[in-house]
């Protein structure tokens, strides 16, 4: 729902569409210190609440703009519904990967992965849409996977929690550009779907007396608002942005979360990462350039 007073400038991106997509970022970037304060709770759990609580403020926010009937629509044409399920399960694998992640002290091999995403989805691109790949970025994806050999060799095995955080994330929104329903909707038919799972999970594990609850009641329940409102914000700045714009602005999460990593939690930083993690950087320089260049002809 495109606001009239959301002037955009002569490159096509709106300031406000910066203020979503800037905000949603910083959120993202800051959420392993809220996931930390929770690594005593599963990740199961977590990711169960986050579903949960997620609910009313995207069903809120639909009811702000007047968009409750599409999830009227998705909820009863099969086709939209199937293709929902697909998303929400790559989502809460996505959630539970990282939430694991950082609890596990992770939090470096997670923000790898998200600075692997974007050329894992370039390479998605050419793989199964059949998109051209100039020089540069093959160029860039051949860096990214040289840094990940880099830190296989040095630590005897694949980065798993690196590839299994970018994979799930590129797969969730290639099927999501899939999905002919607006993001918050999107969002909203998602946390619905899990929804059914994930009561019943807090139901078994309530009744076994293996529940959390009670001792985080706040920041449980405040894990729908982490989770919600920066998808939100961000959804709401990609429409009003370019996608060249978007794609330079995403690297600020993994770098504010590689910092936390680093200087916050003091996970180990050894030269396989001071290797990679520049190559990594140097990877993501020349796909930046390559898509400014590609987009300015």
């Amino acid at each position: 729902m495109a606001h009239s007073d959301d002037s955009t400038d002569k490159s096509g991106d709106s300031p406000v569409g910066f203020a979503f997509a800037i905000s949603a970022y910083f959120l993202w970037g800051f959420l392993p210190l809220y996931m930390k304060a929770l690594s005593h709770v599963p990740a199961a759990e977590i990711v169960a609440h986050r579903v949960i609580w997620s609910i009313p403020i995207a069903g809120l926010v639909l009811i702000f703009l007047r968009r409750t009937n599409d999830i009227k629509v998705a909820l009863t044409t099969p086709k939209m519904l199937a293709m929902g399920c697909v998303t929400a399960v790559l989502i809460s694998l996505n959630w539970g990967i990282y939430v694991w992640a950082i609890s596990a002290g992770h939090t470096l091999d997670a923000a790898l992965g998200y600075y692997i995403n974007p050329l894992l989805s370039v390479f998605l691109g050419f793989a199964l849409l059949k998109e051209k790949l100039t020089r540069l970025q093959w160029a860039a994806i051949a860096l990214a996977v040289a840094a990940v050999v880099v830190l296989t060799i040095d630590a005897g095995r694949l980065p798993l929690v690196s590839i299994a955080v970018s994979l799930t994330w590129g797969f969730y929104a290639l099927f999501k550009k899939a999905l002919p329903i607006g993001p918050n909707q999107g969002f909203l038919l998602e946390v619905l779907i899990l929804a059914i799972p994930a009561i019943g999970y807090l139901i078994y594990i309530g009744s076994n007396g293996i529940s959390h609850f009670s001792g985080n009641v706040w920041l449980l329940v405040g894990c729908g608002v982490v989770t919600a409102v920066p998808l939100m914000l961000f959804a709401n700045g990609a429409k009003r942005l370019r996608m060249t714009t978007t794609g330079i602005l995403q690297y600020i999460a993994p770098t504010l979360i590689f910092l936390v990593a680093v200087f916050v939690f003091g996970e180990p930083f050894g030269t396989a990462h001071a290797i990679a993690f520049p190559m990594i950087w140097a990877a993501l320089i020349l796909y930046t350039y390559s898509m400014v260049r590609s987009r300015g002809q």
